[in-house]
């Protein structure tokens, strides 16, 4: 309908990764601010915005409105995803074992079924306005109808919404009555410093997990695992329409065949992570991926290449959880380190539509798809660094003690330790909060003081 090269086409998806990009960097301080529940229902509307521009573009022939809305849908999956993140991870310490990836086969379960539903509207000539109308709907109903019953960790209760939401006032009234003149603020005592030396402190609390070595190494895992499924979702139907001149039904159908890889794996490969741990996974995932991809970018028949597909499915469905969950390892430090590997994610699909789609100009999509085993590679030689972490302090014992614990031991005291980290975490944030406000409340009522003390002095003058 709009008559877009694969190059035109890599320029317009990298409209959502720059979205994505750009709300990762402010996330985790809006869901701190206001609390999962609303973040959520917001970013689950936007996403409705956003998809409905996205089908009414193309029905319209104007590429700008597919931007704009491809843009808005990958500022909102950002957003959803630093809730659902949180969410999961905190689920996966409370039970004491992987379960992350089953999480993520959820998100596969739903890609499988969109790309049927893809093939069936497009073998049915449905209308692309009608088709993503209808569906973002629905999917904006249970979102609104299950959040709810999915946040908890980052849930706010009323009473909190409610002092933060006072103190602000409180500190707006202040400052509007020292710009009023009603009271005459003592030079350096407006409470500025105080607001700046908070935010100062959080925003270096929130970039120091960009300091750590292991941190940064899990993004560049994150990175190439991002990069492998994502050129998928964006490419892999295409390319096998355009390399084996195939209808865009079976190209959608062949999609469908890598997400179900990936969903199988995910809902039963929780059980190798348990048995022989995330490194070993990890490196057995990439080689698998490494052969797949090679399968489908060379193969000589779309059999072979489907086959190369399902191993490619295979290979890049742990990628991602094992990282999320290796990011997670420290409760007290998770949600900064869970946005620094969401980052990465978020620069992968930055730079892969434009390079994907350069390259497909040249050599075919197929062909520039495997490229991606470089950063496979990369992800292996790496995989050490998703090795779990258990923090001494933490936990109060030496790792590797040797002292027996059963299955259930270790449940619960990775339950407790869960909540002690969470009600730490919301003690620290409160009682820097309560400080700031303290500090404001104190160096008003001294200016307060002050100008009473002026006032009284001009009256005996």
């Amino acid at each position: 309908m709009l008559g877009l090269s694969t190059t035109d086409l890599g320029g317009v998806m990298l409209a959502g990764a720059v979205g994505s990009l750009v709300m990762v960097t402010f996330a985790g301080s809006i869901v701190l601010r206001f609390g999962g529940t609303p973040v959520y229902v917001f970013a689950a509307s936007s996403s409705f915005l956003a998809l409905a521009l996205e089908g009414i573009g193309p029905a319209m022939g104007h590429t700008w409105i597919l931007v704009v809305g491809i843009f808005l849908n990958g500022m909102s999956i950002a957003l959803l995803n630093v809730v659902q993140n949180v969410e999961t991870a905190g689920v996966e310490r409370r039970m004491g074992r992987a379960i992350v990836p089953q999480f993520h086969a959820a998100f596969s379960i739903g890609a499988v079924l969109g790309s049927l539903i893809g093939a069936a509207c497009s073998s049915l000539d449905v209308p692309v306005v009608v088709q993503f109308l209808v569906m973002t709907t629905l999917t904006l109903v249970w979102r609104l109808l299950s959040v709810r019953h999915i946040v908890h960790d980052t849930n706010l209760d009323g009473a909190v919404r409610w002092e933060r939401a006072s103190s602000a006032r409180v500190r707006r009234v202040q400052k509007a009555e020292i710009r009023a003149g009603v009271i005459q603020a003592a030079p350096g005592t407006t409470g500025t410093r105080a607001v700046v030396r908070a935010r100062r402190a959080s925003l270096g609390s929130a970039l120091s997990a960009w300091r750590e070595p292991r941190t940064l190494f899990i993004g560049v895992v994150i990175l190439a695992a991002s990069l492998s499924e994502g050129s998928a979702n964006n490419w892999l139907a295409i390319s096998v329409v355009d390399g084996f001149s195939a209808s865009e039904s079976t190209g959608a159908l062949i999609f469908g065949a890598f997400v179900t890889a990936m969903t199988v794996v995910r809902i039963f490969g929780t059980r190798l992570i348990d048995r022989y741990g995330r490194v070993l996974v990890l490196r057995c995932s990439g080689i698998v991926s490494m052969v797949g991809l090679l399968l489908f970018g060379f193969g000589p028949t779309l059999t072979v290449s489907a086959v190369g597909v399902v191993l490619w499915g295979f290979g890049a469905a742990l990628a991602v959880p094992v990282g999320i969950a290796a990011a997670s390892d420290d409760p007290m430090k998770a949600a900064a380190r869970v946005s620094v590997v969401s980052a990465f994610a978020s620069m992968s699909s930055l730079v892969a539509p434009p390079i994907v789609g350069f390259a497909a100009e040249s050599i075919g999509a197929r062909q520039a798809l495997t490229g991606i085993v470089v950063f496979v590679v990369l992800s292996v030689l790496l995989s050490k660094h998703v090795e779990r972490l258990v923090p001494e302090d933490h936990t109060g014992a030496a790792t590797g003690s040797g002292d027996a614990t059963t299955d259930d031991e270790r449940r619960t005291e990775s339950a407790t330790l869960g909540m002690e980290m969470a009600l730490a975490e919301n003690m620290v944030s409160d009682a820097l909060t309560v400080e700031v406000f303290v500090e404001e409340a104190e160096e008003a009522e001294h200016a307060h003081e002050l100008a009473l003390e002026q006032e009284q002095e001009r009256a005996r003058g």
